[in-house]
């Protein structure tokens, strides 16, 4: 089986129980690692994430799917056994290419991802302006995704996106992710709720069906907290800018610090065998270790 452990392990938890699954937005491996030290015990890569510091560019669909298959498999690879839920944008082109991102990050260890309805040329959900392709075109692309899934023998959670809400209204869009359900997507994902009325409502009008909240602070979505969206009855939340928002703050504090002290002015913790211990370095040495190396035994920074 491909990816088995962390997408059966999204999947049973989505099919076996009624536990909320809570996953901050990671966008890079050191993102990650911190998230797991934390101890979330799943993530979520954001694209808008992954386009910021891959690529230094606003969510504008400049991402392709080599960018993202990349780097969601190094992310899942971290930690196998945390799943990790992934932003797979439109899946890159019609059903053969829908099915090929499926293939990809499956093979890549990813537990789960969207696959939304806008057009090709898209954009973040929580910008104005978007455009979705027609109904049944959107339903081809679950279509694809699924007998992806099913071809590879993958556990891959398919979670069906629409961004239909800003330009049709609320019934159409909930009728397009009726029509991904039956299409055999495994969660339905609302984009750009503007209410909690309208959560609330989302999840009733869909159920039993599970529904992913996207918390996005500041955007199109009013602020949800983990218990509201439990109490609402969401199965997945997630929260693309945990990783992101904090980052800025702090490297922009960081380097505004230098500019104006000539020093960085870290925490005193914060070594450079510190950030490498975040990022694995015992678990390195200890591979080395058994395997019979000595070329990091005592190792110590600085010598």
């Amino acid at each position: 089986m491909v990816g088995q452990d962390a997408a059966t392990k999204l999947r049973r938890t989505l099919e076996s129980t009624k536990e909320l699954v809570v996953a901050p937005g990671i966008y890079d491996g050191f993102s990650a690692r911190i998230a797991l030290q934390v101890g979330f015990d799943t993530l979520y890569m954001t694209g808008a994430g992954t386009t910021a510091s891959r690529l230094g560019h606003a969510d504008l669909g400049i991402a392709t799917q080599t960018d993202m298959v990349a780097h969601a498999s190094m992310i899942a690879l971290l930690d196998p056994s945390v799943p990790l839920i992934a932003d797979a944008d439109t899946g890159y082109g019609g059903p053969i290419m829908v099915a090929r991102t499926v293939e990809l990050y499956a093979r890549g260890g990813v537990a789960g991802l969207h696959i939304e309805d806008q057009v090709q040329t898209k954009r973040c959900g929580h910008l104005a302006g978007k455009e979705c392709v027609p109904l049944e075109a959107f339903a081809t692309r679950i279509r694809a995704a699924r007998a992806a899934r099913e071809r590879i023998g993958s556990d891959i959670v398919i979670i069906a996106r629409t961004d239909a809400l800003q330009m049709e209204g609320y019934e159409k869009a909930v009728e397009r992710l009726r029509n991904a359900r039956d299409a055999g997507a495994d969660v339905g994902f609302l984009e750009g709720m503007t209410s909690k009325d309208m959560a609330v409502r989302a999840v009733k009008d869909l159920a039993p069906w599970p529904l992913l909240l996207n918390m996005v602070e500041h955007g199109s979505t009013p602020t949800i907290s983990v218990d509201e969206a439990r109490t609402m009855g969401f199965r997945i939340i997630i929260f693309p800018w945990a990783a992101v928002a904090p980052a800025y703050v702090a490297i922009r504090e960081g380097l505004e610090r230098l500019k104006k002290t000539g020093i960085v002015g870290a925490p005193e913790y914060i070594s450079p065998q510190f950030v490498f211990e975040v990022c694995g370095l015992n678990e390195s040495m200890a591979i080395d270790a058994a395997a019979g190396g000595a070329a990091f035994g005592g190792l110590t920074i600085g010598q």
